[in-house]
């Protein structure tokens, strides 16, 4: 973290337009995953105050209700796509390492023409197939070959994954997740992690979350949204969040990771 400040701080000193953002407002995003599987906690999440993404699992019961329901209320509505994962089975209607590049390509379409809508794509687990650059190739060509412009945000669920820098490397507008709300589902720990999100959102600018549709969570989340104008942090779009990434990086004329 130490190493983070001190970067900030020479890249504030060298370049006057990128202290000037960072004096503004921090700011957050949030992504709600695992949608469409659990109606009433879904609902729920929709509801929820400002622009929360809703990511929906390909084709579950309820999300293309819900997902017409969450860009009613103006929310970004993103397709999870279930990815292979280390000793973990991601569900079905996922990519594997095993598929040919056709049949990869099939089913990430199914998955994106299965929810209205879609704004963008992040990973449902992955740990396996996101640290393998040639699969994460197939994932940005395909997405890049969609008529509408889609973003993608990396879960990062290993420290080994490449999909963020392939998604540069294919101009996909992308942003990584900083903060998992609730691995720990105790309301506490929620809480905690909430407090954590604010710190980064503090130090760095801005930060994003990703949290699942757990009662817990939800609770956490109406309760906090509701007097974030009291922490003077202010919530926003996904693809804003990715639109002050891409302003930094072209600012700065280089591209570096916040871990």
């Amino acid at each position: 973290m130490r190493t983070i400040g001190l970067l900030l701080s020479l890249l504030a000193f060298m370049f006057p337009a990128f202290a000037e953002q960072r004096s503004q407002q921090p700011v957050i995003s949030i992504i709600i995953d695992d949608m469409g599987d659990r109606a009433r906690e879904d609902r729920r999440a929709v509801a929820l105050p400002g622009p929360v993404a809703c990511a929906f699992l390909p084709f579950t019961p309820h999300a293309e209700r819900l997902a017409q329901a969450a860009y009613d209320a103006g929310k970004e509505v993103m397709l999870h796509l279930p990815m292979q994962a280390i000793g973990r089975d991601h569900g079905p209607w996922g990519v594997d390492m095993d598929m040919h590049r056709e049949q990869f390509f099939a089913v990430v379409a199914a998955g994106l023409d299965s929810i209205p809508h879609v704004s963008g794509v992040n990973n449902h687990m992955g740990s396996l197939l996101t640290r393998h650059p040639g699969h994460m190739r197939w994932l940005m060509e395909k997405l890049v070959s969609r008529d509408e412009e889609l973003f993608f945000v990396d879960s990062r669920t290993t420290a080994q994954t490449v999909a963020e820098q392939l998604a540069l490397e294919f101009g996909v507008p992308v942003a990584r997740r900083h903060v998992f709300l609730d691995h720990d589902p105790r309301p506490e720990a929620i809480d905690a992690q909430f407090d954590l999100l604010l710190r980064l959102a503090r130090q760095r600018g801005r930060a994003l979350a990703i949290g699942h549709p757990y009662p817990a969570t939800l609770d956490v989340l109406e309760a906090r949204l509701a007097r974030l104008d009291e922490e003077q942090v202010r919530l926003i779009p996904v693809r804003e969040f990715i639109a002050l990434d891409e302003a930094e990086r072209r600012l700065v004329g280089v591209e570096y990771h916040r871990d």
